[in-house]
């Protein structure tokens, strides 16, 4: 396409210190992310994660919009795209893992599209 340059040849006069921010800003914008970018980013469909919660393609869509969710629901989803759930707690003093929701208190349990 013309008028169209590689990214590395946009940025090689980018000085150390904007390269470091860049790189900063990068980072943090790929650990955190809406449910819906980790599965496009996982290069899932809708119909992909359905299919293995065993739900309809609404439902995902449907928690995919949600902003709360039951946690053994969002395991389910995180477990679906290739991931594991974990739930920390952030204090000045530093971070804390919550244990008490490390595994389902009923390993049958199912993802409910309702949560």
């Amino acid at each position: 396409m013309a008028g169209h340059k590689p990214w590395n040849e946009l940025t090689k006069e980018f000085s150390p210190e904007r390269r470091r921010r860049i790189d900063e800003m990068t980072n943090k914008l790929i650990a955190e992310m809406p449910l819906h970018e980790l599965r496009r980013a996982r290069s899932l469909t809708q119909q992909d994660l359905a299919e293995a919660l065993n739900v309809n393609q609404p439902a995902v869509s449907k928690m995919e919009q949600r902003t709360d969710a039951y946690i053994s629901s969002l395991r389910s989803y995180i477990e679906a795209v290739g991931g594991r759930l974990k739930i920390t707690a952030e204090f000045p003093e530093g971070e804390v893992g919550i244990t008490n929701f490390g595994a389902l208190a009923d390993e049958s349990e199912e993802f409910d599209p309702r949560d």
